[in-house]
């Protein structure tokens, strides 16, 4: 065959997750993570997780970190006073990080699992939850049932953190563009309290000016919905 003298077009990380996605939406999360085509995966801790921790702001207890992915955060946070659960769909990234984790001096502290968030029913709830690339997974028509999910999993006057990004105009996604009335939309009327929304002072360098962070209590009088 004749060389037409033009360079082989070469897929983005992104350009194969979004095109995996479209061919197979009940599993292209998996075939993203086999594929290595984890455009959102920072390759280290979120930043202002880290500080929050290191700075004794977030709650002992029991957290989760839904959509985990490699599970960096779940292993920033986790230490005695804490143990951390990262929940994540696909069973390449739990593999992955239960082995690239379970040497660490603080191993017994989290611990990772393969469970569908919208179905997935637990004994004990949280005291914590943090949302991160995340809510903004998901189909707008997905975000009620989203914040059902959560108020369920949360104990009373348990606290959210909801790192709230992409905040700008876009078409389509994953990731859907949000905004601080989609959370308080869906989280209001479920009892829960706004306690602070800023800028994310922290956000790593593409996200900076599309990225805030607030914290959300649970109300005590609140019932589940699910």
């Amino acid at each position: 065959m004749e060389n037409s003298g033009k360079a082989p077009v070469v897929e983005s990380p992104r350009e194969i997750f979004l095109r995996l996605m479209s061919e197979d939406t009940s599993g292209g999360w998996e075939k993203s993570w086999e594929e290595g085509a984890t455009p959102w995966d920072l390759g280290k801790p979120t930043p202002i997780i880290v500080h929050l921790n290191e700075t004794g702001s977030l709650p002992n207890g029991r957290a989760l970190v839904p959509g985990c992915g490699t599970g960096y955060d779940v292993v920033a946070m986790a230490c005695p006073d804490r143990h951390v659960v990262g929940l994540d769909v696909s069973k390449t990234a739990v593999e992955r990080s239960s082995k690239k984790f379970s040497s660490l001096p603080n191993a017994k502290y989290f611990s990772f699992l393969c469970e569908d968030f919208f179905t997935w029913e637990l004994a004990e709830k949280f005291d914590l939850i943090v949302d991160y690339t995340f809510f903004c997974a998901f189909e707008p028509s997905v975000r009620p049932l989203w914040a059902q999910r959560t108020e369920k999993l949360l104990k009373p006057d348990g606290e959210l953190i909801t790192l709230m990004f992409p905040i700008e105009e876009r078409a389509g996604g994953p990731p859907y563009t949000v905004s601080v009335s989609d959370y308080e939309k869906v989280l209001i009327p479920l009892g829960f309290v706004a306690t602070s929304i800023v800028d994310n002072e922290l956000a790593v360098g593409p996200r900076k000016g599309i990225e805030m962070i607030g914290r959300w209590k649970k109300s005590f009088t609140l019932h589940s919905t699910l």
